[in-house]
């Protein structure tokens, strides 16, 4: 068996300057999708600097990462309108998001969208990693959720990764099997099978030779090599965990194959700790993460509004009280990105952290849900995307004026790919890089 390994400083030749030598840290890119848009009212800045201690309620929990955010309000995602004449979209095309095409409506096999932005870049900068990209879900699309409707395909749903404009990627929902695609290169499926029942380690035929590898590196080089062992470990540990609890139904009503954490927290901590994983040894440089489909009527316990369902609370029928106990669903969300966030800023990665070289796209494709409303939505980047990307900033744009699809064309740009258009896009986002 053979384990990737984290950068270490003596991968790096003496007295040659990291940044001229090939241990100079890649690229990353994370795509988020969160589908029903955001309370109104609560995740606006009302400055064009994010100012410490005065972040929009929604986006306090980044408040830690103020410096390495970007939020752009104004932006219109028609991409997820139907076309002029047809009926049906909105919640049936959350593939859109990062292709900004609409797709074909059809519930037959000719389905046709665009290829995605994470699939593009991942032809760029994935081709020599063990693992091109990854697909992550936390939620089934066989769980209690409308599959798909009003004429569209369930795959316009179910995925938001297209390799093509006529493949859809599957979302992959089982960290175990995430897991084993980082790692598990070590026996077939049944030898894998056998080592989890006798609660082995993955690193066990490896550490003989781990540690004869060690005695020669200097002590910063173990200490990290150290961190990076323990938290495969402790991934499996919590992997282990969840495939001897689950496989039945939540109490909201999710069905829970087994091997799947039943708490979404733990689901996507799990998902997020898997990739900081993944780009730690540099196995993978691209994820798309799929919090919820739509029309979910999940709930979220570990929020401050435990019993709100997330689609019913996104209708708060223009109802202050209840927009704000939206916007607490909403802020929960996002304290999970933070918590993806906080990992990579504190993973050492060449000369800086992963956070420095990764750009975190976090995004919907409305605005105000309540009316289904696709302009005015909100989108977040975040990290430092090699240097190129400026934090602490609000970007404002016109209403009903500037596609997203134009975020899209300056986030491909960021990773080298020039092209003229992607989806409905007018030109590069002004002001962003």
């Amino acid at each position: 068996m053979t384990l990737a390994l984290p950068f270490l400083e003596s991968m790096v030749a003496a007295q040659t300057p990291l940044a001229k030598t090939a241990a100079k840290a890649p690229l990353r890119f994370t795509g988020i999708f969160v589908p029903h848009g955001m309370a109104p009212g609560y995740w606006v800045p009302d400055k064009p600097v994010l100012e410490a201690g005065n972040m929009p309620f929604i986006f306090k929990p980044l408040e830690p990462f103020r410096e390495q955010t970007v939020v752009m309000s104004g932006l219109w995602c028609r991409a997820s309108e139907p076309p002029p004449g047809v009926t049906g979209a909105d919640h049936w095309v959350a593939s859109s998001v990062l292709c900004g095409t609409k797709p074909k409506k059809t519930t037959g096999a000719d389905i046709q969208d665009g290829t995605t932005i994470d699939q593009l870049i991942a032809q760029k900068i994935g081709q020599d990693t063990l693992v091109p990209s990854l697909q992550l879900a936390i939620e089934d699309p066989g769980a209690n959720s409308s599959n798909c409707g009003e004429g569209y395909s369930c795959a316009y749903t179910n995925s938001i990764s297209w390799a093509s404009p006529t493949q859809p990627l599957p979302m992959e929902l089982n960290p175990q099997i995430v897991f084993e695609r980082l790692f598990g290169d070590g026996g077939s499926a049944e030898e894998r099978a056998a080592r989890r029942e006798e609660d082995r380690s993955i690193l066990d035929s490896v550490t003989k030779s781990l540690a004869r590898f060690k005695q020669d590196l200097p002590s910063s080089d173990q200490q990290r090599l150290d961190e990076y062992t323990d938290d495969i470990r402790e991934i499996e540990r919590r992997l282990d965990l969840a495939r001897k609890a689950t496989g039945g139904v939540t109490t909201e009503g999710i069905v829970v194959p087994t091997g799947i954490p039943e708490s979404f927290d733990e689901h996507v901590k799990l998902h997020f700790d898997l990739q900081v994983l993944g780009f730690k040894s540099d196995i993978t440089r691209v994820s798309t993460v799929l919090y919820a489909r739509d029309l979910t009527g999940r709930a979220y316990p570990a929020s401050d509004v435990p019993s709100l369902s997330f689609h019913g609370g996104s209708h708060h029928a223009e109802n202050p009280d209840r927009i704000a106990q939206y916007s607490k669903l909403n802020q929960y969300h996002v304290k999970c990105l933070a918590y993806y966030l906080d990992k990579l800023k504190n993973t050492k990665d060449g000369d800086g952290t992963l956070l420095d070289h990764t750009l975190v796209f976090y995004g919907t494709n409305m605005g105000d849900s309540n009316q289904h409303l696709h302009y005015d939505v909100p989108y977040v980047l975040a990290g430092g995307a090699g240097g190129q990307l400026k934090g602490g900033r609000h970007l404002p744009f016109p209403s009903k004026t500037v596609p997203h699809s134009n975020l899209l064309l300056s986030i491909l740009s960021m990773y080298g790919i020039h092209q003229d258009t992607i989806g409905d896009s007018t030109g590069p986002l002004t002001g962003l890089v």
